[in-house]
């Protein structure tokens, strides 16, 4: 028995994400037979490692084979989004676009450069960390360009409590902030396109709602055609990989 993989595995599941600069997590992400062994282990149990190289967080979640057994036809498991409402889904689809997608930007574009070497020994070094290139978003500014269509302040406050115990934000005051899971919980590949050329276009096109940048110590796909809506009147996108903590009502 690993018990080095036992232990990160058995910490995953108590603390839902780890920071990658973790020592144990580094190791999983760096040494491949030890991923390995964890990868292992995660899917005798139906889960599985879920990292990017744009989070400063992992977790872990079910494994996409076991979904169906666990949450049962796709048309009923969308109803299973972390306990979260229409609008609650929705506001997350636009929080998420406005912070994680510039951030991404960034984090894509950024090339850091040591002063202390002399210009031809220029290079590209690794991507930033979230927590150097994420920006929080403004509450007054989302409250004013959103609060018609997420419910109004009281549904909005209601629904930021939530996605803040559930990981996906921090508030600190008027600023909401990227959490943990933000990042790790929705398919940018996915959902980037669709989200830029569609609902939300007219939001990339004017100034963001940028606050304050985020400096911390910190869905997988999103059903499309309700995160092109704002509110979307029947479906709800499919946060579907769920971290293995429990659903709050």
């Amino acid at each position: 028995m690993n018990d080095d993989a036992q232990i990160l595995i058995a910490r995953l599941l108590t603390h839902q994400t780890l920071r990658r600069d973790d020592k144990m997590v580094k190791r999983a992400l760096s040494d491949d037979q030890f991923r390995a062994e964890v990868d292992k282990r995660l899917l005798e149990s139906g889960l599985k490692l879920l990292d990017n190289v744009y989070a400063d967080h992992v977790t872990v979640a079910l494994h996409r084979n076991v979904e169906p057994k666990i949450f049962g036809a796709k048309d009923i498991w969308q109803n299973n989004n972390f306990g979260l409402t229409r609008d609650g889904v929705a506001l997350l689809v636009v929080l998420w676009a406005q912070i994680i997608l510039p951030k991404r930007e960034r984090q894509e574009t950024h090339t850091m450069i040591d002063d202390d070497q002399n210009d031809m020994f220029e290079k590209e070094l690794s991507i930033p960390r979230a927590e150097d290139t994420s920006i929080g978003i403004s509450y007054t500014a989302l409250l004013s360009d959103f609060g018609d269509k997420l419910g109004k302040k009281t549904r909005m406050d209601m629904n930021l409590g939530v996605l803040s115990k559930l990981g996906f934000i921090e508030r600190r005051g008027d600023v909401i902030l990227e959490g943990p899971l933000l990042d790790l919980m929705m398919d940018t590949d996915v959902l980037k396109e669709r989200i830029i050329n569609g609902a939300l276009s007219e939001v990339f096109k004017r100034a963001p709602l940028a606050a304050a940048p985020r400096r911390v110590a910190p869905v997988d796909a999103v059903d499309l055609d309700a995160a092109n809506d704002p509110v979307p009147p029947d479906d709800v996108p499919d946060v579907t990989d769920a971290p293995d903590t429990p659903t709050p009502n």
